[in-house]
């Protein structure tokens, strides 16, 4: 019997453009915009729509706006074919899509918690003193290595008055194992800056193969950095219980700090509250689904990044294993393939 996973993607999938397909063509999905624009009085329509691409991309309105793709997305399949998956799981604010299509938090409370994830993640480190980076072709092990030795590098400099002035605290840690060979680092900009030359010269020859490259983000995500956001999530969480707190899961769901099926709706916000400084474990999240016998996978919402990193993870998951099932639905098209196929 086929097992189907709903996953959501997160900060990168937002494109210009994205929802206005199942805008125009489903009830159910405008409800979804209109619901979630009133929620925080902005217009998330011409921001999905119209962009610019530089509004859509500030962290404060990609955070929302991807959220309420994501959730129209899932709305219209249930809508159009009585979409039922058995789990649920989304990629850092994903993870709250999840939780809106899983029955746990109101579309209208997600959306303003994210809307206030955004700021706080943006206003938690200074513009220009952090950053990411993606490490290609390293193994979790190597990816930590990594790591430590940029800092030790960037901690000389500092010491010596040799780095640019910084008024971020030294850091730099794994932030998202997306797929085997595909890690993302995240920490102060001098620490990433160095990862990514010790890459390049490599002196010890310790990182072969490897590449890393910088990631236009305006923040760096899920790192220590990240503590005054953290903070600021749990003071948040705390004022809007209990009329908001999360109710019973209606499905299951993987927690990206986890990688585990939780079915607890009492540790939905401690698990939030923990996700804004920890590492992303989706590589373990799926490699959890395909283990527990998940054979389809439907990515709700914009873009395809999550299928196209199944399709790494899954090979090296199990083994032996029959390729699961992907599917992307973000409009009309994917909703035709989709019907084709379940």
């Amino acid at each position: 019997m086929t097992k189907t996973a709903a996953v959501f993607p997160g900060q990168g999938s937002q494109q210009v453009g994205m929802g206005r397909d199942l805008y125009e063509n489903f009830r159910v999905a405008r409800e979804v915009f209109e619901e979630a624009s009133d929620a925080i009085s902005v217009n998330l329509k011409k921001l999905c729509f119209d962009g610019p691409e530089s509004d859509l991309t500030l962290t404060e309105n990609t955070q929302p706006t991807l959220l309420t793709v994501s959730v129209a997305a899932f709305r219209v399949l249930q809508a159009e074919r009585e979409f039922k998956p058995q789990v649920v799981a989304g990629h850092s604010l994903g993870e709250y899509s999840a939780l809106v299509c899983a029955g746990s938090i109101s579309l209208s409370t997600a959306v303003t918690w994210v809307r206030a994830r955004g700021q706080a993640m943006q206003l938690a480190v200074p513009k220009g003193q952090g950053g990411m980076a993606v490490v290609l072709n390293l193994d979790d092990a190597k990816v930590g290595a990594l790591c430590t030795q940029a800092l030790a590098i960037a901690r000389e400099k500092r010491a010596h008055g040799e780095a640019p002035e910084m008024e971020v605290d030294l850091a730099l840690e794994p932030a998202n194992f997306n797929a085997p060979g595909q890690v993302a680092i995240s920490g102060s900009k001098d620490a990433v800056d160095e990862a990514i030359k010790l890459v390049s010269t490599d002196p010890q020859n310790l990182f072969k193969g490897a590449k890393v490259l910088a990631l236009p983000v305006s923040a760096p995500f899920h790192c220590s950095l990240m503590a005054p956001a953290k903070d600021k999530m749990a003071d948040i969480f705390a004022k809007t219980l209990p009329e908001h707190a999360p109710r019973a899961l209606l499905i299951p769901y993987v927690p990206n700090v986890t990688a585990r099926i939780n079915k607890e709706h009492s540790l939905v916000l401690e698990f939030l509250t923990s996700q804004v400084t920890h590492p992303v474990l989706w590589k373990q999240s799926i490699a959890t689904l395909l283990e527990s016998g998940f054979d389809t996978f439907v990515e709700c919402g914009s873009g395809r990044v999550l299928t196209g990193l199944t399709k790494r993870i899954a090979p090296k998951a199990i083994a032996p294993a029959e390729a699961p099932r992907l599917f992307a639905v973000g409009d009309t098209e994917g909703l035709k393939a989709l019907a084709k196929n379940i």
